[in-house]
């Protein structure tokens, strides 16, 4: 099961609007376990990784058992049910690491199995699928994606400075570990004050990866993202959404259409801003189920506020140079993470990485 949770793990950021499932068919009968073929959901979210895992194996799946990371699918969607092409394979025992949320499912998969007369066993190394599974159950649960929260901060507290040059916080190495972050991310999100001055590409720029650039996001209510900026720039090589109001003005939705960006309109609150929660229904609609917000301390505590961060990751660098003005996080931040337990660290060279989840 591990193995099968990790094979998904590694395909989270590809796989939307389906979840990254990892599956392990495996010969039990001869004693020592063999392992006769692997699978995980493909890009774009098909083959599921169960028929990927089939196809392996072939005749070698008749009596063996098939270790998956979510419940096999029972709904006729684009492709037949995956519990379906379990059993005609002949498996024998399936071990499911967690129900699928997924009201189309929802046991449903679980119960076609077991009508074919093969043995099912749900719960193993649950809590490890779940984390892996977030963005798909926040999605069919909650109808938005997961929100991760990441924040860098000196050692000071603060993530930037009002004047002056920008803030250099984090080293090479942590740096490289964001990037592989954001190539774990269906999307990237930034609010549109990081666009005005740090000018980010939000591209995964790691030696093999850089296919792996997420989808990004901007949030601005007015449209104010200059067409000179970089994410618009390159619009047409990396799909770019910009979030803005109802009351945003049209020409300015026309010069990003024409650049390749994507305007999605929603209302505003009481203060004239995108109105987050709707704006993260859009996306969930879209297919969506995870974003990676790496878009200031403003757009963080506005998550906050809502209640809308499940992720929060907070990087302290131990070799930031420059002062700053600007708090790493603001009131309802802080006071989110009362609700959220810790969930590791990572010291990478002089910055340290601390994780925190929702429950």
């Amino acid at each position: 099961m591990a193995l099968a949770i990790a094979l998904g793990a590694r395909q989270r950021g590809l796989t939307w609007p389906n979840p990254a499932v990892g599956a392990v068919i495996v010969d039990e009968a001869q004693g020592e376990p063999l392992i006769l073929a692997v699978g995980a959901t493909q890009p774009g979210g098909r083959p599921h990784a169960e028929r990927v895992a089939l196809a392996a194996a072939g005749e070698r799946a008749r009596g063996a058992t098939l270790y998956v990371s979510l419940e096999p699918c029972s709904h006729h969607g684009k492709t037949p049910p995956c519990a379906d092409a379990v059993a005609e394979a002949g498996i024998a025992r399936v071990v499911s690491a967690i129900a699928d949320p997924d009201s189309r499912v929802a046991g449903k998969g679980h119960d076609r199995l077991r009508r074919a007369g093969i043995a099912v066993e749900v719960g193993c190394m649950a809590e490890e699928a779940r984390r892996v599974h977030r963005g798909h159950i926040v999605r069919v649960t909650k109808g938005r994606p997961a929100v991760t929260v990441k924040l860098a901060r000196t050692t000071e507290g603060f993530a930037g400075s009002r004047q002056g040059p920008r803030l250099m916080i984090t080293g090479e190495i942590a740096n490289g570990r964001v990037h592989l972050m954001r190539a774990h991310a269906d999307a990237v999100m930034v609010g549109v004050g990081t666009i005005l001055a740090d000018d980010p590409l939000l591209t995964v720029r790691l030696p093999g990866l850089g296919q792996r650039s997420p989808l990004r996001v901007v949030v601005d209510s007015r449209l104010r993202i200059p067409l000179g900026s970089k994410v618009v720039a390159g619009a047409r090589e990396r799909p770019t959404w910009v979030v803005a109001t109802e009351a945003a003005p049209v020409e300015a939705e026309r010069a990003l259409a024409a650049a390749g960006v994507e305007v999605i309109r929603v209302p505003a609150d009481g203060e004239g801003r995108a109105l987050l929660p709707e704006a993260l229904r859009r996306l969930g609609e879209r297919g969506l189920t995870s974003v990676l917000c790496e878009g200031g301390p403003a757009l963080a505590d506005a998550l906050a506020r809502l209640d809308l961060v499940d992720d929060l990751v907070l990087v302290t660098g131990g070799s930031g140079r420059g002062r700053g003005d600007v708090p790493a996080l603001g009131l309802a931040l802080q006071e989110r993470m009362d609700g959220l337990r810790p969930a590791g660290e990572e010291q990478l060279g002089s910055d340290l990485f601390m994780f925190w989840e929702r429950p």
